[in-house]
């Protein structure tokens, strides 16, 4: 099975820790940074491989990596996932670039760095567009949220994860609209989990950054599937009350995925946010 049938293959950087990174560059003008979330399977151009074209197609250079540990960048067995290991090698990956400001799109796991980013690197961020995101709350209590359940039963089992298994992680912890689990879906995710090894979720630690989100001072704005089982709901106003300069909105009928679940909304609102915020 070669998993580059399943991922686009784009541009790699050799990062100064050691570290190689792969991600599509697309299109030119103000640049846009997309960061995804966790989960067995996961990438870049799994989690946004509807909303990056139509964005670059609008005049902007958009980045999508592949996380360490996910896609086609490197899945080293050697170091911990702390959430401090992410950021360091997206903005290793984004200075090899020669970027210097940038709008960040981040969900879950995705969201919990760009809001690390931007607490350490604020003179880089231009804009966040954050989709539940992690780290705002502590880690057991992500760990109590159903979906969460879900998928450490699933890919902490010792049982193999059959694309029948990947495909009930997806419609049951992910989203609420369950039109959007396509075969095509399930068969991607599935091929791309076989490259992975454990180490990426025994390792993984997020801290709870919600008592510094009075620091960030760009333009935010936080969508929030009404239907979301993987992050506490309590995080909805976290952010709202915690970050400065932000809008939220709620998204029913959507779970964890609200990308792909209402597609032209989100591209709609992000292209607007880019506009005019």
């Amino acid at each position: 099975m070669n998993v580059k049938d399943y991922l686009p293959e784009g541009s790699y950087s050799d990062l100064a820790n050691g570290q190689r990174i792969h991600y599509l560059d697309i299109g030119q003008g103000p640049v846009v940074v997309f960061l995804h979330g966790s989960g067995s399977g996961a990438s870049g151009h799994s989690n946004f491989k509807l909303n990056y074209q139509v964005v670059a197609d609008q005049g902007y250079r958009v980045i999508v990596p592949d996380l360490i540990g996910y896609g086609l960048s490197d899945k080293p067995e050697d170091v911990d996932y702390h959430l401090d290991f992410f950021v360091e090698c997206v903005k290793l990956n984004l200075d090899d670039l020669g970027l210097d400001r940038y709008t960040l799109v981040g969900n879950s796991l995705g969201g919990a760095i760009a809001l690390k980013y931007a607490l350490d690197y604020p003179q880089h961020v231009e804009r966040m567009l954050l989709m539940a995101p992690g780290g705002i709350e502590e880690q057991t209590d992500y760990f109590t949220m159903p979906g969460m359940k879900i998928m450490r039963e699933t890919f902490m089992s010792p049982e193999p994860v059959t694309p029948a298994v990947m495909r009930n992680f997806i419609s049951q912890a992910l989203v609420h609209q369950q039109t959007v689990v396509t075969d095509e879906l399930v068969q991607e995710r599935w091929a791309v989990m076989q490259t992975q090894n454990p180490q990426v979720i025994k390792t993984m630690v997020v801290p709870n950054m919600a008592s510094r989100l009075g620091e960030i001072s760009c333009p935010v704005l936080g969508l929030w599937g009404g239907n979301e089982i993987m992050m506490p709901e309590s995080g909805f106003m976290t952010l709202a009350k915690g970050i400065k300069n932000i809008r939220m909105t709620m998204v029913s009928e959507c779970g964890h995925w609200v990308m792909v679940e209402h597609v032209d909304y989100f591209n709609r609102t992000l292209i607007d946010f880019l506009e005019n915020d």
